[in-house]
């Protein structure tokens, strides 16, 4: 009976097995992946803890100075201090630094040692600022500059490294730094130039027609404008497009390129080229309008690309610049003091209607009667109402100096020896000669330092520095002096 009974029992248990291997199998399954994560996760864990400091700061500083080095890589010239700041502020820097504190910071890591890592992070961290604050102290800072500038340049090239210096507005700061960095300086002649004085400047400046011209003068000018361009520049495009030729007319006979200033004697210098082009039998026989609009002349952007390096590489090329307070104050007495019904209209207008508290209604229809007073506020006005003119922009802006290697620089207060001279020298015939006649308001004293000062004396002290600012690089690049004492 007893053997009947437990034999009962062991099939029954048998008959359960029977039923139970689908439920068993999964259990086992699931407690045997269940074991070999624990197991997985021990391992790693012991791993880490073992993990020593110097590790966990080579695995930190690795992938962040890979990157460092291909994006610096990738970036050319003076700009590789900016490709350092961006990396180290950028999100991927950051998180790379977080991954690499996590795992150094294990229960086995005492507050000291997290406190070493984080003083040695910290100091590598205001190493690079310095390093940054030192480019950014030690680079090149242009003067003042203004929005108009950004018109001239969206015309260079996608791929250049031209930087838009345009759209950068110095600060007093940054005024100062000019002011502060080491001077510029040339012994050939006597000519110095100072960043931190202009008024140091001694020999060819205003008083040039004083000194009888040299091919040394000529030479150290030359030089004085590579060092410049070189020391505030550099970043600019070596990219020349036609906007940066636009001003420069052709004469193909005796290979001259000229690059018009308006004010600085250019209507005189276009007539010599037409006359040398064989086109005008002599000056006096051109009239205004066809001298003004360049009628007889081609200007260099007019040819194809090819046309316009060949000429660049081969013919002489001219520049004559003026002293850049008596320019501006030349300009207004010409366009605004002048019956003038184009800039009138064009400027005389907006800037009656934005600077003039209670303009009359003839005021506002005719555009006459602009002031000096007003007529710089609109200058320096970043949010002018109209846009600039050849013959206020700045000449560096006009001429493009940095990018075109000028063979000739001359200077309007010694126009007609140094035109002279150069004419002689590009194997011009002996009987043609600048001509010297002013024939739009002959009747007017040309624009000296006195009168300057005297249209000066109406605007306040900061206007007056404002302005200088504003022509600060003319100032820098052709060695003209401070023309007021009280500017800085």
């Amino acid at each position: 009976m007893l053997w009947m009974k437990w034999k009962m029992v062991v099939d029954s248990l048998r008959g359960r097995r029977r039923r139970m291997p689908c439920s068993l199998w999964f259990l086992l399954l699931f407690a045997a992946g269940g074991l070999v994560l624990f197991i997985h996760l021990r391992d790693l864990s012991e791993m880490v803890q073992h993990q020593g400091p110097a590790a966990g700061d080579n695995s930190t500083a690795t992938p962040g100075s890979g990157r460092k080095k291909t994006l610096t890589d990738n970036v050319a010239g003076p700009s590789s201090y900016h490709t350092q700041v961006d990396t180290s502020l950028s999100p991927m820097a950051g998180s790379s630094d977080t991954v690499g504190v996590k795992l150094g910071s294990t229960p086995r890591q005492s507050r000291e040692t997290l406190s070493t890592q984080d003083s040695e992070r910290s100091k590598s961290d205001n190493y690079q600022d310095h390093q940054a604050a030192e480019g950014i102290l030690s680079s090149l800072i242009p003067p003042m500059q203004f929005p108009h500038f950004e018109e001239s340049r969206q015309m260079a090239t996608t791929g250049s490294r031209e930087q838009d210096i345009g759209s950068l507005h110095v600060s007093k700061r940054q005024r100062k730094l000019l002011k502060t960095s080491p001077p510029i300086s040339h012994t050939n002649n006597n000519v110095s130039v100072s960043s931190s004085s202009p008024s140091s400047s001694s020999s060819v400046s205003s008083s040039s027609a004083s000194v009888s011209f040299s091919p040394d003068i000529l030479q150290a000018r030359r030089k004085l404008m590579k060092d410049v361009c070189a020391k505030y520049k550099s970043r600019i495009s070596k990219t020349i497009t036609g906007d940066h030729v636009k001003h420069l007319y052709v004469e193909d006979k005796h290979k001259l390129l000229y690059c018009q200033v308006p004010k600085a004697g250019c209507s005189n210098w276009k007539r010599t080229l037409i006359v040398l082009a064989g086109k005008a039998r002599n000056a006096q026989s051109l009239q205004h309008d066809t001298v003004h609009y360049g009628q007889k002349l081609r200007t260099l952007n007019t040819f194809d690309h090819q046309g316009i390096m060949q000429r660049l590489e081969t013919y002489t090329k001219i520049i004559f610049v003026r002293e850049p307070l008596e320019r501006i104050v030349s300009a207004y007495r010409d366009k605004f003091e002048n019956p003038n019904n184009y800039y009138h209209n064009l400027f005389g207008k907006p800037i009656i209607s934005k600077y003039r508290v209670n303009p009359s209604l003839a005021a506002l229809k005719t555009g006459n009667g602009v002031t000096f007073k007003e007529f710089v506020r609109y200058l320096l006005d970043v949010h002018r109402p109209v846009g600039m003119d050849i013959h206020w922009e700045q000449m560096n802006q006009l001429c493009h100096p940095c990018l075109i290697d000028y063979d000739f620089i001359g200077k309007f207060e010694n126009m007609e020896e140094e035109s002279n001279f150069l004419l002689r020298l590009t194997g011009a015939p002996p009987n043609i000669t600048l001509p010297s006649f002013k024939d739009r308001n002959p009747t007017d004293l040309r624009t000296s330092l006195q009168i300057t000062q005297k249209y000066f004396s109406q605007v306040s002290q900061s206007e007056k520095q404002r302005v200088y600012d504003f022509y600060y690089m003319d100032y820098m690049m052709f060695n003209y002096s401070k023309p007021f004492k009280d500017l800085y």
